[in-house]
């Protein structure tokens, strides 16, 4: 791991002209080389240019909060769930890795820098999760279509690197709630943009567009991290959130959910 003085140095932000490149929902993961992948691959691109178009808002990488009506009375209790995070925090270094609950996301994480306290998920029961934290839950139940919620909790010097969501039919919610400094030393790429967090704060963005993650700080970042289905006209946003609840049928999803309650039985067993 990097020393203080190194990830506390000033960095480099890359200019927007030479990130333009990037602005693309393209898979950073080898293309698929066989005929079946590459029909699969071309039935998902139909499928995003479909929901792109039924969108109710642009098809952009990253929003402003004030286009969603909800995002003003959730950062105005982000100290409410602040409180309860620095409870489980107490807990940080028994909490799993990314990558131990899903392991899909060992393409881009294997290490135990990327920590995660899962509250809401399709098919993954997180009750004694969510019980340690009931206005956070009580706040999150005041998103509209919150389908996933956790606590992303990245170690200092954590870097993950390019990659990109699976579907374009939800969006991503993120609330700052532990953001060590220097100013903007937290920060990530979506696209050809550089979006950095702050306490109390949000950042919406699409995360079917590229993105990567650095946290070149001393400390630990925290956000709340919430997916949500992506507002869509009539009758197709109805439609994709019947299609996002299928989600927890789906093979990895029901492999992530008894890892998560393998971990939780362990743990409250000894909490």
């Amino acid at each position: 791991m990097r020393s203080a003085i190194e990830m506390n140095r000033e960095f480099a932000q890359p200019k927007l002209p030479e990130l333009a490149h990037l602005r693309t929902r393209q898979h950073t993961l080898t293309p698929p080389k066989t005929l079946a992948g590459k029909f699969a691959l071309s039935l998902q691109n139909r499928l995003e240019s479909f929901v792109a178009a039924v969108s109710v808002l642009p098809d952009t990488p990253v929003y402003k909060p004030s286009d969603f009506a909800w995002v003003a009375g959730v950062e105005a209790q982000w100290q409410t769930i602040r409180a309860e995070l620095d409870q489980v925090l107490k807990f940080r270094d028994q909490m799993p890795s990314f990558h131990e609950i899903l392991k899909e996301v060992s393409t881009i994480t294997t290490d135990d820098s990327w920590k995660t306290f899962f509250l809401l998920s399709a098919g993954m029961d997180c009750s004694e999760n969510a019980a340690r934290c009931p206005q956070t839950m009580r706040i999150i139940g005041e998103i509209p279509g919150a389908v996933t919620a956790f606590f992303s909790i990245l170690a200092p010097g954590k870097h993950i690197p390019a990659h990109r969501g699976a579907y374009n039919g939800v969006l991503r919610f993120h609330l700052g709630l532990l953001v060590p400094g220097p100013e903007g030393a937290c920060r990530i790429r979506i696209a050809d943009q550089i979006c950095t967090w702050r306490e109390g704060e949000s950042l919406i963005f699409d995360d079917s567009f590229n993105h990567e993650v650095w946290n070149d700080t001393a400390g630990w970042r925290v956000v709340l991290f919430v997916d949500v289905a992506r507002p869509l006209r009539q009758p197709w946003h109805w439609l994709n959130r019947k299609f996002i609840g299928l989600g927890r049928l789906a093979p990895f999803l029901r492999d992530a959910g008894m890892k998560q309650k393998t971990w939780a039985q362990n743990f409250y067993g000894k909490n």
